[in-house]
């Protein structure tokens, strides 16, 4: 039988095996689970208590080496001008092919990057097909389901972004009609997200008791229902779900180089973030590397990739602490006291994702890390930038100004306020701060493509309109799915 994902073919071909991923920690124990077996899904999904495994597992899985580590770097952030590849020049030479536009549909990392996210999908349909069927409390199956079409939402929404229209799975195969499917439009794909989100939103709670922090919530849904929606110009409705989570008692933390550490993390600018912890009981749940990869080319940092450029260094008007903050040069002394060696081989390293190099782990430097998905401050330059596009100068100046003046903070000698009511202008100073505040955390590169810059800003990098804004469709899925699955324009 053909199938067209690699997910597929070797997820479900084991007969839906779901897999219990567990975490804990005191502030995380909404992954308390024992570790587990794999367990046939004959025998699972028959108690609430096999519902709250397989709900869990969704969040465990977020942090897989495929969404978080080299194959997200290389489709997320190489294409950007903030990012190049870092570490040796002759370590993983693969990811200059993201870097200059060069790479074609064999590369490996596009497969991992495309499994990664149908694994998730699988789990959060796995979720959505048999949870309905369990006898437990009402609220609290709702609420499941809510949370795993939250989840199945962010992973197609990364999908349509890097790839356009993809196969659109909603639910677990059950027969061999349903495996090879072709792809859907990429309209398709993001109205089935707005949907997913649509009714997430309906049903997640605001907040969570201490047991629960991290998992999804009402302002989490109406966040990223914003940002897809940016994607797709509605203005109207970026604009009416910011305003709704403005509503909902997010701020901005004070300091936002100490808003990346490990003790700030699921901050009051915390909208959504994946979970990682050190666990030394169980050290299969000591699984992300997130800030492995990413940190300082020394011992107790890391691999030294997804470094900043200096064009991205060059950026930030003089004196924004924000350059610092998401900066670490080669020499300098961190906050945290660890000295960044003169003889690494990047003069730069990513700050954002830092952890000092004492901090004991289990598997991986830095496994503790969360990963800020979407902060506070990003829904505000969303209203902005919505408010600016609808004519709204007024509140697009306002919301723009709070993410300055956390920024600015008490020196009123740097980042004055913006004060232009020129439509265009006011635009690409919106644009702009988006740049400085959201830098290194992957959004760059998609941000550039939907404004209609690529070859603008990204054209001496290697950049081909009607090519580049797209990711190559990975070989592997079209060779399973037997010619099915078509390739991207140019590839």
């Amino acid at each position: 039988m053909l199938k067209n994902t690699q997910t597929y073919r070797k997820a479900i071909t084991a007969a839906s095996l779901v897999v219990l991923i567990s975490a804990q920690s005191c502030k995380k124990s909404f992954l308390d689970v024992p570790v587990q077996a794999q367990t046939t899904s004959s025998t699972f999904f028959t108690s609430a208590t096999d519902a709250a495994q397989a709900v869990n597992s969704i969040y465990a899985n977020l942090r897989s080496f495929n969404q978080v580590a080299f194959p997200a770097i290389a489709v997320e952030s190489m294409g950007s001008d903030d990012a190049e590849k870092g570490s040796t020049a002759g370590d993983a030479t693969f990811m200059n092919l993201y870097d200059t536009f060069t790479e074609t549909a064999t590369e490996t990392q596009l497969t991992g990057f495309w499994t990664g996210l149908y694994v998730e999908i699988n789990l959060c349909n796995q979720v959505l097909d048999n949870v309905p069927n369990i006898t437990m409390d009402a609220s609290l199956k709702a609420r499941y389901l809510a949370e795993a079409k939250f989840v199945r939402a962010y992973s197609y929404f990364r999908l349509v972004r890097a790839f356009g229209g993809v196969p659109l799975r909603l639910h677990v195969p059950t027969g061999t009609d349903q495996y090879n499917i072709s792809r859907s439009t990429a309209a398709q794909v993001y109205a089935a997200v707005e949907q997913d989100l649509t009714d997430a939103a309906s049903v997640l709670p605001t907040s969570y008791g201490s047991d629960d922090v991290g998992r999804a919530t009402k302002g989490a849904a109406l966040a990223l229902h914003a940002k897809v929606a940016m994607y797709l110009k509605k203005w109207t409705d970026v604009y009416n779900y910011t305003t709704q989570v403005m509503g909902m008692g997010y701020s901005l933390f004070p300091n936002f180089e100490q808003l990346f550490r490990i003790a700030n993390e699921n901050s009051s600018e915390s909208v959504f973030e994946i979970q990682c912890a050190t666990i030394s009981t169980i050290a299969n749940a000591s699984t992300s590397q997130y800030s492995q990869v990413q940190g300082a080319r020394q011992s107790g940092g890391g691999w030294g990739f997804n470094v900043p450029t200096s064009d991205l260094s060059n950026a930030f008007a003089t004196g924004d602490p924000r350059r610092d903050a998401t900066i670490l040069y080669r020499g300098e002394t961190t906050p945290g006291g660890d000295v960044v060696l003169a003889s690494n081989p990047n003069p730069m390293y990513n700050q954002k994702s830092y952890v000092p190099f004492t901090t004991a782990f289990v598997s991986n430097e830095g496994e503790a890390q969360n990963v800020r998905v979407i902060r506070y401050a990003e829904v505000l330059l969303m209203n902005a930038e919505a408010a600016n596009e609808l004519g709204n100068i007024t509140q697009a100046l306002a919301s723009l100004e709070m993410v300055r003046a956390r920024a600015r903070g008490s020196n009123s000698s740097i980042l004055p306020k913006v004060t232009t009511t020129d439509q265009s202008a006011l635009r690409t100073a919106i644009w702009n701060e988006r740049r400085y505040e959201l830098a290194m955390e992957f959004d760059r590169f998609f941000d550039v493509i939907r404004q209609g810059r690529g070859a603008a800003v990204f054209g001496s990098k290697g950049f081909v309109t009607g090519k580049s804004e797209l990711m190559p469709i990975p070989q592997t899925e079209i060779d399973l799915s037997g010619g099915v699955l078509t390739q991207n324009p140019g590839y």
